[in-house]
C-alpha cells in the first residue's frame, strides 16, 4: 500500500517542465485536476525516456486496433500546452521508479510515479516498487490517447530545450564556453 497516492483520474493538464537555467534545471511532472495540484521531482533522462516510452506504447496501441481507441498519430494543436509550471512548485517526493501501461476498457494511458526511497538510492538504482519494504507515496496519472501524446511532446521538447550540444564531442555546451575534448582543449 503507498504511503500516500496522488490520483489524477481525468487530469485538467499533466506536463514536464523545470524551474531554473539550463545546466541547473530542476524537472519535474505537475498534474492538475479539481483545483489539485501535484508535483515530482525527477532527473532529465527520466523525463526523457517516459516522453519516449509514452510514444512507441500509443504507437502500439494504434497498431493493434482499427479503430485505435482515439489515440491520435501525432500530438494535436488544439491541446498543445507550452505553458509554464504552477508556482510555488512544491514538490510532493522525488521519483525513483515509473510503470506505463494501457488500460484497455477505458482506452486510457496510465502512469505511475513512486517515491524514491532510502533502500534505492543506497542501491543506486530502484527496484519493484515495494520490494524492499518499504511504503512509497505514488503519483498516479490516467490519460486519454490525445493528453498522452501531448505530455510526450511536452515532454520531448523541455528536454532538448536546453544547453546546446557540441557537434563534435557532443558534450554540453556552457554559455561561459566550452573546452573540447576532440579539439585538443582549444576552447570553442
Amino acid at each position: 500500500m503507498p504511503a500516500h497516492a496522488f490520483e489524477h483520474s481525468a487530469p485538467d493538464r499533466f506536463v514536464a517542465g523545470t524551474v531554473g537555467l539550463p545546466g541547473e534545471r530542476t524537472f519535474y511532472l505537475q498534474a492538475s485536476s479539481d483545483g489539485a495540484v501535484h508535483s515530482v521531482t525527477l532527473e532529465k533522462e527520466q523525463v526523457e525516456i517516459l516522453a519516449e516510452r509514452v510514444d512507441e506504447l500509443l504507437d502500439l496501441v494504434r497498431s493493434r486496433s482499427d479503430d485505435a481507441h482515439g489515440v491520435p498519430a501525432a500530438p494535436l494543436p488544439e491541446l498543445e500546452d507550452n505553458g509554464g509550471l504552477v508556482t510555488p512548485v512544491d514538490p510532493e517526493f522525488r521519483v525513483g521508479t515509473m510503470s506505463l501501461g494501457w488500460d484497455t476498457e477505458d482506452h486510457r494511458l496510465i502512469i505511475e510515479c513512486f517515491e524514491l526511497t532510502r533502500a534505492d538510492a543506497e542501491a543506486g538504482a530502484s527496484s519493484e516498487p515495494g520490494a524492499d519494504g518499504e511504503d512509497r507515496s505514488v503519483l498516479r496519472i490516467r490519460l486519454t490517447g490525445p493528453q498522452a501524446r501531448e505530455f510526450a511532446r511536452r515532454g520531448e521538447q523541455v528536454v532538448t530545450s536546453g544547453r546546446g550540444e557540441c557537434p563534435l564531442c557532443h558534450q554540453a555546451l556552457e554559455p561561459s564556453g566550452h573546452v573540447c575534448p576532440r579539439l585538443n582543449g582549444v576552447a570553442r
